[in-house]
């Protein structure tokens, strides 16, 4: 159980937050004026059923389709700066791939069939992996966060949490919108989507939505147009959903998306190097090559060579899922969730941060003399295809009584994953004089099929008038994986098995106030390091988290203040260790032992007057090693490193405030200003500095990001339409905010990239 003296440390460095949430000023309990404005009531599916998100004992953050739009949102690397504790990377070189942690739980092996630690969901499908997880967001509705292990409801996977995506459902009426911006980098896009409303008698409706972007890269390559610049993009994307009821129990929906990616991945800035390979590139120009670019300062402009005389990287992802649902009486429905999803990579890795460069190369077998020739590096890749396809089955019971709810099913998931990638490097030889120009390929793939049982009921008994609710919950999931890699001859296997569960109570203390506290375990599959040079199989991962949280509404819902404290142990954590050296990038994902992560999340949201809106959430996460077994590659000796060792791509504290300001009404339109500011704190790529000597000048030392927008709305468009104008700007302060950084240990060199500076745009939207 939890120990009393850790729950009392996080009680004690969170007092002023849960005093802010559970004791206002006594004069804060005057009602508010009847036509005051209130806070809009958010509804939620982190129990699989519609629930008020402030009467559930689940740490969840909603972000509404609106309040993205406002923010100019296009994929999920953005939500990291609107949610406590939730930290989303994009992988260098690619356009689809993500790296992301809740509670400092994730995963950063971008490999087509690793597992995650977060489960992403798409209108109830799960998305394995997250090699495909960015995608255009076309038509949201909503997006969930929710926080901590969610193994019995969400299954495998989720020993971090759950992020929840929910598409628009088409409208009851005909109706059009259309929305068109440009900004800085000649970044513009267009995105319309169209209602059909009932379709004849027939009980149908339906939606399509499409969405085109384009913009320049935000590096200037001399070597590329504009168009192939890195951080370029050229994306288009559709959704389609539609909705059928067929009598008044029986309804359908199926949604299909689809999304295509092109453009050039982001500059990879070499920031360090030993001095082996700083005299070893830097003779390049006196052979006629390019300058070897080494600084710790950012780059606005430069030259990175191309692969095979290619600059751009292309992605594709589709899905597409079908859910019935039958009503069998007021208390009892089944619904049925199918789909199936692929996403496939073709993707250009050139991490040089320099052109093409020379200098004097061996023979890599017989170590003669070769002359000057154009290296292979320091590295550079072809990862094509990465491909993986998925189909899913679930099967739901579930249903409400004015005393009991519950959820209840089986789930089946199959999925196929490949990757072959083409690497080039140079080795640098001791003493810098010499080098090896080197082509190796790593080429693995796998299946895994998955089946899990599961249930979760919750009772409110006659007591208390009726304030006090406990659930029960619990999950079996069998995995079978098989593996297959050109580092070895034959197909290894393994099963694992789990059982997960649920204890929680809550108590509705008044209306407006709920406590709750709850036990909950999560569980990630075991399977083989991909990229490893050996048949290395890794155990499952294993959480049990510790949560006490409250949720409470003040001043006639005009103050909205929540509070979660969590403890979670973890149980063979899986850690990812990068490797480089002449064998090519690689990895070794590892049990590393046990760890603690403890902390809390405060989100609050006030209406101060009916015209302002503040909101605002921080996340502290304070993870610490129990124990860290570190198996020395090259003596094989065992050592414990929980003392030294950091957590990759954690960051202990992350918050953000907003203001949202409404104009008196003009005679025209609505003019409104919204200003938002999140910052997070420094962050490291690996968890040994003496493996990973440039660990420090890689990481990030922490983001701050200032974003506005200037809104004229609600203007009148013919009969019954609207429009408005909006003009935003994002990164105004000119941060150099990281993204990402690689340590190429046993190359001798390391390196990040940096995301945009500032911007500005302006956008237009109409709806009739």
């Amino acid at each position: 159980m939890i120990e009393v003296r850790t729950l009392s440390k996080l009680v004690s460095s969170a007092a002023v937050l849960t005093a802010m949430c559970v004791v206002p000023p006594s004069r804060a309990q005057a009602p508010a004026s009847p036509a005051a404005a209130q806070l809009e009531e958010i509804t939620v599916t982190a129990r699989r059923q519609e629930e008020s998100l402030q009467q559930i004992p689940v740490a969840v953050t909603a972000l509404s389709g609106n309040l993205l739009d406002k923010l100019n949102v296009q994929d999920v690397t953005k939500l990291g700066q609107l949610a406590p504790n939730l930290t989303i990377i994009q992988q260098t070189s690619s356009l689809n791939a993500a790296a992301i942690f809740i509670r400092g739980i994730g995963q950063t092996e971008p490999a087509a069939n690793a597992e995650a630690g977060v489960g992403i969901y798409l209108d109830g499908v799960y998305i394995a992996r997250t090699a495909g997880a960015i995608f255009d967001l076309v038509d949201v509705e909503r997006i969930e966060v929710l926080r901590g292990p969610q193994g019995t409801l969400f299954g495998r996977n989720t020993t971090g949490g759950a992020v929840q995506l929910v598409s628009k459902k088409p409208a009851d009426a005909f109706g059009v919108e259309a929305k068109a911006g440009y900004g800085s980098y000649d970044d513009w896009y267009t995105r319309a989507r169209i209602d059909t409303g009932p379709l004849g008698d027939s009980g149908i409706k339906a939606t399509v939505a499409y969405l085109h972007r384009e913009r320049d890269g935000y590096f200037d390559n001399k070597l590329a147009s504009d168009k192939d610049d890195p951080g370029s993009l050229d994306n288009d994307s559709i959704w389609l959903g539609v909705h059928g009821d067929f009598g008044e129990r029986f309804s359908a929906d199926f949604v299909l998306d689809y999304g295509e990616r092109k453009g050039s991945p982001v500059f990879f800035q070499m920031v360090a190097a030993t001095p082996d390979v700083r005299n070893y590139y830097g003779q390049s120009p006196a052979f006629g090559g390019a300058p070897f670019v080494v600084t710790g300062k950012r780059l606005e402009r430069g030259q990175q060579a191309p692969f095979d005389g290619r600059f751009n990287s292309e992605g594709e992802v589709f899905g597409s899922a079908l859910t019935l649902q039958y009503e069998i009486n007021e208390a009892l429905a089944i619904k049925s969730i199918s789909a199936y999803r692929y996403f496939e990579q073709d993707t250009i890795c050139s991490l040089t941060g320099s052109g093409v460069m020379r200098g004097f190369v061996l023979d890599p077998v017989t170590y003669a003399p070769v002359g000057i020739e154009d290296l292979n590096g320091p590295y550079n890749c072809n990862n094509a295809p990465q491909e993986q396809d998925q189909y899913s089955q679930e099967l739901q019971i579930l249903g409400s009584t004015e005393r009991w709810k519950y959820v209840g099913g089986v789930f089946y998931f199959e999925e196929e994953a490949d990757e072959y990638n083409r690497q080039r490097l140079t080795f640098v030889l001791p003493g810098g004089m010499a080098g090896l120009n080197l082509s190796p390929v790593s080429a693995f793939g796998g299946e895994t099929t998955s089946k899990a049982v599961f249930g979760q009921v919750s009772y409110r008994p006659m007591l208390l008038d009726d304030k006090l609710e406990f659930s029960v919950g619990g999950r079996y999931t069998k995995d079978e994986k098989s593996f297959r890699s050109l580092a070895f001859a034959g197909e290894p296997s393994e099963d694992y098995s789990n059982f997960s569960w649920l204890l929680s109570a809550n108590y509705q203390w008044s209306d407006d106030v709920m406590a709750y506290a709850r036990v909950s375990t999560g569980y990630k599959a075991g399977g083989f390091s991909p990229r490893a040079a050996v048949a290395a199989s890794f155990d499952p991962e294993e959480a049990t988290a510790y949560e006490a949280g409250l949720k409470t509404e003040w001043l006639d819902k005009r103050v909205r203040a929540n509070l979660a404290l969590y403890h979670t142990v973890y149980e063979d954590l899986q850690i990812s260790q990068f490797l480089a050296d002449a064998a090519g990038s690689s990895s070794v994902i590892v049990n590393a032992g046990k760890a603690t992560f403890e902390g809390f999340e405060l989100e609050l949201a006030a209406v101060v007057t009916d015209a302002l809106t503040l909101t605002g959430s921080w996340g502290y996460t304070n993870p610490e090693y129990d124990e860290y077994i570190y198996r020395n590659p090259l003596t094989n000796v065992l050592s414990d490193v929980a003392d030294e060792a950091r957590f990759p791509q954690v960051t202990r504290h992350n918050w953000n405030v907003g203001a949202e300001y409404v104009f008196a009404p003009l005679s025209f339109g609505e003019l409104s200003a919204r200003v938002d500011y999140a910052q997070s704190s420094r962050r490291y790529m690996f968890p040994l500095d003496w493996e990973t000597t440039f660990n420090e000048q890689i990481s990030d030392p922490g983001r701050k990001n200032l974003s506005a927008r200037i809104a004229l709305s609600e203007m009148r468009l013919g009969d019954q339409g609207s429009w408005e104008v909006g003009v935003w700007g994002d990164n105004l302060t000119d941060h150099d905010n990281v993204g990402d950084g690689i340590d190429f240990g046993g190359l001798g060199f390391g390196g990040k990239y940096w995301l945009e500076p500032r911007r500005y745009g302006v956008d237009v939207k109409m709806s009739f």
